[in-house]
Parts: structure tokens; C-alpha cells; sequence
């Protein structure tokens, strides 16, 4: 049986297929991501993209990012700050984790209060009418925002209102 060679020169660059193909992801996310100023690309004939090999790291950094629940904004935002848009290194994901620390750990607190009052109310986006008017009389949570408040930890305290 013949066995496969193993090219010596790895290509400089790749085609939008083939980086879809290491990265894992589908080629339409890496036009998003291009479109969205995460990724570059240069061009060839027929307008054809083009990615220098670096873009397998970014990927892959903007892929973890994006796991532990950080928005393309965010990760938009890590990567502006890296020195002449370079991609980053080890080094750099630990020093921008480290800065996500705190987010992270407000997001667990959020997650693991959601799972502790599944069964009751949903943090006022009240799913439970018998229980809204004990815990938001007059849809007092409205005062504090869109969206469910309660489950952000906040409370008609915080808008000055008593219950």
C-alpha cells in the first residue's frame, strides 16, 4: 500500500476553502468574520480570497472567544488592541483573558441563578402570573430596564422603587 507523502512546504496561503476546512467553520462565517473586521484577506484573480496562514490562529482565537460567551464586538475590540493588527499569541490570550476574568465570572453567577429559579419566576420576564404580583407589583421591573431583570441581579431597589 502506498503511503501518503506529507507536502514539505506547507502553501503561504490559503483559499477561503481551505481555511473553512482547518478552521472547522463554514466558509459564509468567514466572510461574516471579514466583513465584521476580524479577518483580512487579499485577493486574486476573479476577486478570489486569499488568507495568509496566521488566520488558522485568529480563527481559532476568535472561535474561543466566542465559546466562553464573548460577543463578536468584544473579540473585535481584543484584537484592535494587539499591536499592528497581528494575530495573537499565547502570551496575548492570557493577558486578554485575564482582562475577561470578572465577565466571565458575572455571566457563570447569571447562568447558575437562571438554572436555581428555572421553575419559578424568570427574573421579571415573569413566566409565573400567581407569583408576578409578590414579586413584581405594578411590573415594577419595568423601571429597571428591558429584559429580565431580576435575572441580572437587579432590583426595584436599585430604581429607588419599595415594595
Amino acid at each position: 500500500m502506498a503511503r501518503k507523502q506529507i507536502p514539505t512546504a506547507l502553501p503561504k496561503v490559503l483559499t477561503i476553502g481551505q481555511l473553512a476546512t482547518r478552521g472547522g467553520i463554514a466558509a459564509s462565517a468567514l466572510r461574516f468574520y471579514e466583513s465584521q473586521g476580524l479577518l483580512e484577506s487579499s485577493r486574486v484573480d476573479h476577486n478570489q480570497r486569499r488568507y495568509d496562514r496566521d488566520a488558522l490562529r485568529r480563527v481559532a482565537f476568535i472561535r474561543a472567544a466566542q465559546r466562553v460567551g464573548l460577543s463578536l464586538d468584544e473579540i473585535k475590540q481584543a484584537l484592535d488592541s494587539l499591536p499592528e493588527g497581528r494575530t495573537p499569541t499565547a502570551a496575548d490570550w492570557e493577558s486578554l483573558a485575564g482582562g475577561w476574568q470578572a465577565q466571565i465570572a458575572e455571566r457563570i453567577r447569571l447562568l447558575e441563578r437562571l438554572r436555581d429559579d428555572l421553575g419559578s419566576c424568570i427574573g421579571c420576564g415573569c413566566l409565573s402570573l400567581e407569583n408576578c404580583a409578590l414579586y413584581n407589583p405594578d411590573d415594577a421591573a419595568y423601571l429597571l430596564g428591558h429584559g429580565a431583570q431580576y435575572l441580572k441581579g437587579r432590583t426595584p431597589a436599585d430604581a429607588g422603587v419599595e415594595l
